[in-house]
């Protein structure tokens, strides 16, 4: 297939009031073909794509369609182009039929007038069959996998018309299955004439979807090409401007003392699950998602309560009846949900640290200011929390210093026992070697961590041991010599049957 040219931006340019947010940008898509567009959070990804899909409609520079230059006012230019964007955020209503999502606003009339419901349900049916689904149109869209919802979202823009589809981290919420199938049915779409722009962070992804790739770093375009080209290694340095040798910080030894230990923890998703912990030390938790790992963190952390089993701190029992039991005794937890459980958007980094501090932090009732800004501005210096002042929004924040805000709330405080669940989902390279040196020099001063995470590289170049999860139980404890990603992932399937 001769491969022609379908979308090109030209030295886009485009400004915020006091940023720059895209200079001189350039980015050329190709027909029948996958283009990754890569860069640390605040490169300009997601305002490339906005003015690629008409949410943005002042710039400066070219966008070009098919070789002919365009200026779209609306996202419905854009779906007249032939230009559809998925975001990260699914746009669709649970209560509602597939057919019904797919043509919502679209509906097909009879007599000009009267809704054709059987047409509606013959095209879903036929976009449907076109990538080897089998769902009846009429099932709702709540019923169905975060997977099949992203290929309904996908079906929506083809049966727009769109030839050009913009996918901004739709794997951020699915299973490795689920992400290999869904893959499959993008690489289907392509190979039928489908061009796609690919927006994520989890480079092994890219290699392994995408075609060619277009970096941005800092609002700057600073390279494309094909990525059989590159390596990983060479894409990571034109993303971050500086070679990166290890990703990964060497992980300390640890203390012998035992700081929490887990016996015969058993409640809602999980097991009997027995564990310790060790000052210093760093237990990683692999497994799938839904293994029942963050059920079994949530118990730990006092967040649910467990049917049976027991928790010490430094020997002496404990029973956490809240959260906030749990944090007085001097545990922690980042939740993988940073956005719903983690922060308050639309407060300041000053105010998402002292609201759950309170007792640090007022006297008589009233809060202690001056002891407020200086725990604020100690913390979030020590963390390099990159915002213009402490009254940002947290909201505001690209992803990684959101990451490092969520943390900020616990460390003002004498932590024992840190839980960090999916702490880099989201976060872009430069953002997780900053995490990682974070978590290594926690664990260096004799906090105990335990590192939930689906990135198997991470769990095993940061933790001392490595406890293997599977279907709510423990399958095993691997010393981080022997830990390898087929060893794992050999336990897991072994649990499976």
């Amino acid at each position: 297939m001769v491969q022609k040219t379908v979308v090109e931006l030209k030295n886009i340019r485009k400004e915020f009031p006091g940023v720059v947010a895209l200079d001189q940008v350039n980015l050329q898509l190709k027909s029948a073909s996958i283009h990754a567009l890569v860069g640390e959070n605040g490169a300009g990804k997601s305002t490339l794509m906005k003015i690629l899909s008409g949410t943005y409609t002042s710039y400066e520079g070219a966008v070009l369609v098919k070789g002919q230059e365009v200026h779209m006012k609306s996202e419905r230019d854009a779906f007249d182009y032939g230009i559809s964007i998925v975001s990260q955020e699914l746009n669709y209503v649970p209560e509602m039929t597939i057919a019904e999502n797919l043509y919502l606003g679209r509906e097909p009339l009879k007599r000009g007038c009267f809704l054709n419901k059987k047409e509606r349900n013959k095209k879903a049916g036929e976009l449907i069959q076109m990538i080897g689904m089998s769902f009846d149109p009429e099932m709702k869209m709540g019923d169905l996998s975060v997977a099949s919802r992203q290929m309904i979202e996908i079906l929506k823009a083809i049966s727009r018309g769109s030839e050009v589809i913009i996918m901004d981290e739709p794997t951020s919420a699915l299973t490795n299955k689920e992400t290999e199938i869904f893959f499959q049915k993008v690489r289907e779409l392509k190979n039928q004439g489908i061009s796609f722009v690919f927006i994520s962070h989890r480079l092994e992804e890219v290699f392994s979807l995408c075609d060619e790739y277009t970096v941005l770093r800092d609002g700057k375009w600073i390279g494309s090409g094909l990525l059989k080209d590159v390596n990983e290694e060479k894409l990571i340095s034109l993303m971050v401007g500086r070679d990166i040798q290890e990703i990964y910080p060497p992980v300390n030894p640890h203390g012998d003392q035992v700081v929490l230990q887990v016996e015969g923890l058993t409640g809602d998703g999980f097991e009997d699950i027995s564990f310790s912990i060790r000052q210093g030390e760093i237990l990683g938790f692999a497994g799938m998602m839904g293994a029942g790992r963050s059920e079994i963190a949530r118990a730990v952390f006092g967040m649910d309560k467990p049917t049976a089993g027991t928790i010490k701190m430094n020997g002496k029992l404990c029973h956490f009846r809240s959260a906030q039991d749990a944090i007085s005794a001097g545990v922690a937890m980042a939740t993988e949900d940073r956005a719903s459980y983690g922060f308050v958007g639309v407060r300041s980094i000053r105010e998402n640290i002292m609201l759950p501090n309170g007792d640090l932090f007022t006297r008589s009732g009233f809060w202690q200011k001056a002891k407020i800004n200086e725990a604020v501005q100690t913390i979030c210096g020590n963390l390099a929390v990159k915002a213009p002042d402490a009254d940002t929004l947290v909201g505001n924040l690209s992803g990684g210093n959101q990451q490092k805000v969520v943390l900020a709330k616990w460390l003002v405080r004498d932590v024992k026992v840190l839980i960090l669940d999916e702490p880099t989902r989201g976060i872009d390279v430069g953002a997780k070697q900053e995490i990682y040196k974070l978590i290594t020099e926690l664990a260096k001063k004799g906090m105990a961590i335990l590192l939930i995470s689906s990135d198997m590289p991470e769990v095993l170049s940061m933790s001392h041991r490595v406890a293997v999860i599977a279907q709510g139980k423990k399958i095993g404890v691997l010393e981080s010599a022997e830990a390898t990603q087929d060893k794992i992932m050999k336990m897991i399937v072994g649990a499976d049957k």
